[in-house]
């Protein structure tokens, strides 16, 4: 892509997920994502009904009457986006790729982050970490990472979500909230357990929400004859009859039963979750993630 090609799509999106995350998003994202905890604000007299365990001892001695710390919560949060930037994600059969999705729901949230004054990190990843953004605040800290959205070369094509949530649970230790921005495609039912366990112990520590995409032509296989499908992780490319039924309700018993165990284990993790398809626009049920979670 050339500067004038790659610089118009940088504005493109800017305007369009920037006017969402301010006139859309704004109150939503500012109440569903609070900061974590407080921080100290000012010392008063104590008044009645005030509690106790605020009391400052140390200006209450110098006085000669109690005093109390007084605390205003700590608005500012850290952000951390956690993409997949798999070759799966270069598959879409109507409206735009996963990628695209991908990119458009990664820089809404990094924009809404701004405009709260939070800082805003990314974790590139494929079957490993590819690119880490430490987490900064700004507009021009934002841009490069919409840069990097639209620009990303991955080294590798497969994925592996354990090791993204490995590096950043070692790499960030303030408690954040992440989104990890996935198809969740996976080879095996064994992932799933892994992926479990790399859940959890993010999850711990850190809020975790989970945003998955997907893509019509994922979901049930066409009765189109004989086709030549593509793997584009594996690089495998094996012909397949999907005039056959046997095969057809295969693979639709395959997708049911992969999506039905990850969402199990996003429940039993305590993390909130939404599919989002490329058909489909993704304004809603964000805004329906966020008031759930201002209801918290």
């Amino acid at each position: 892509m050339i500067a004038a090609e790659l610089i118009d799509k940088v504005r493109r999106i800017e305007i369009k997920t920037r006017g969402l995350s301010q006139h859309v998003f704004a109150g939503q994202y500012h109440s569903a994502f609070k900061g974590q905890g407080m921080t100290f604000s000012e010392v008063r007299e104590y008044q009645y009904g005030d509690p106790i365990r605020n009391i400052d001892w140390n200006v209450t001695a110098r006085f000669n009457k109690p005093y109390i710390k007084v605390f205003d919560e700590e608005r500012e949060l850290t952000v951390m986006l956690l993409v997949d930037v798999s070759g799966s994600n270069e598959f879409g059969t109507r409206n735009r790729l996963k990628r695209e999705l991908m990119t458009e729901l990664a820089a809404v949230l990094a924009f809404s982050a701004i405009e709260n004054n939070d800082k805003i990190g990314v974790i590139f990843f494929s079957d490993r970490v590819e690119k880490f953004i430490p987490p900064k605040k700004g507009k021009k800290h934002t841009l490069r990472i919409i840069l990097e959205l639209l620009e990303f070369k991955p080294v590798s094509r497969g994925t592996n979500i354990t090791e993204a949530l490995r590096f950043f649970t070692h790499a960030i230790k303030k408690k954040s909230t992440v989104f990890v921005i996935s198809d969740f495609m996976i080879q095996s039912l064994d992932e799933i357990a892994a992926i479990r366990e790399g859940l959890r112990i993010a999850n711990r520590k850190h809020d975790l929400i989970v945003l998955q995409t997907t893509d019509p032509g994922e979901r049930q296989l066409p009765d189109i004859g004989m086709v030549r499908m593509s793997d584009p992780e594996t690089l495998e490319s094996p012909w397949i009859d999907t005039s056959n039924r046997r095969i057809r309700s295969h693979y639709d018993k395959w997708w049911e039963k992969v999506q039905t165990e990850l969402e199990a284990v996003f429940r039993s993790s305590g993390i909130d979750y939404i599919s989002l398809l490329t058909t489909q626009d993704y304004v809603n049920p964000l805004i329906r993630l966020f008031k759930k979670r201002g209801r918290k």
